[in-house]
């Protein structure tokens, strides 16, 4: 009963600080994100046994940078480009090996063009058409949290098939449908009360959170599994670290970027 409460507190401030922060204003959510991606990196880090204090310099150059110039296709295109083909590595890995290989290169290729750059994309994501979009980045957390508890409640009520018992035994294709139709229909209720998007992008927006939300949890759960450790880090009681929260989103996030930007020029 207490481990529960504890993890029910810990959460509730994690999503009210997150919430809070992104409607307040622009600045407040660069700010804390700012913040989340410097434990994020000290996590991933601990992760792969990794000890490289320049990181974290890496990613204020590269956060600053991109929020600053945002507008820069010569920029961001060329940062996207490299960000996805380090994620669909990851997804090959995920499904082909037992082990990812992360030798020295790869630590810091993956730590710069995985997570680094995912966490600055995350911040531009709600800026794509130049005005700041709060509803854009609430919806795509509200998608992956409604992803992650119906995936988590179908797949213990009704789940038989394991999804990949190697990496996350109990993740079940039946959690995975379960949880991708709740995305679907939380997509379909943010469209309809909402004054923001298209209910086919929101849509579309729930398809991508879903699928690649799933798959950066369970690359971070490989991650994980091979450092032989249950969570990234302690400073969420009862939910682990920072990264532990935000993994799914960070994977997916230069994904909804890609769209969003294609959604811009295409439109």
């Amino acid at each position: 009963m207490k481990e529960l409460l504890t993890r029910s507190l810990s959460g509730f401030l994690y999503v009210s600080i997150l919430l809070v922060s992104i409607f307040v204003s622009k600045y407040s959510f660069i700010g804390i994100f700012f913040l989340f991606g410097m434990i994020s990196i000290y996590e991933f880090q601990k992760l792969i046994n990794l000890k490289n204090k320049r990181l974290y310099l890496i990613f204020i150059f590269i956060f600053i940078l991109l929020n600053v110039f945002q507008d820069q296709l010569y920029l961001t295109i060329p940062v996207l480009v490299l960000t996805l083909i380090t994620e669909l590595f990851l997804i090959k890995d995920l499904v082909t090996i037992r082990i990812i290989p992360m030798f020295e290169k790869r630590k810091y290729g993956t730590s710069i063009f995985y997570l680094i750059t995912s966490i600055t994309f995350l911040t531009l994501a709600p800026m794509y058409s130049g005005a700041y979009e709060p509803l854009i980045i609430a919806g795509a957390f509200i998608i992956t949290w409604a992803n992650d508890t119906f995936a988590y409640l179908v797949g213990k009520n009704f789940g038989k098939h394991k999804l990949l018992e190697r990496i996350s035994p109990k993740k079940t294709i039946e959690g995975f449908i379960g949880g991708f139709v709740f995305s679907l229909l939380t997509g379909f209720l943010i469209a309809t009360l909402s004054n923001t998007l298209s209910l086919t992008i929101w849509l579309i927006i729930s398809i991508i959170m879903s699928i690649f939300g799933t798959l950066g949890d369970l690359i971070q759960s490989k991650f994980k599994r091979q450092a032989g450790v249950k969570d990234s880090g302690t400073i969420m009681p009862g939910h682990g670290g920072i990264y532990d929260r935000l993994d799914s989103v960070i994977f997916a996030s230069p994904f909804l970027y890609a769209f969003l930007q294609i959604l811009k020029y295409v439109s």
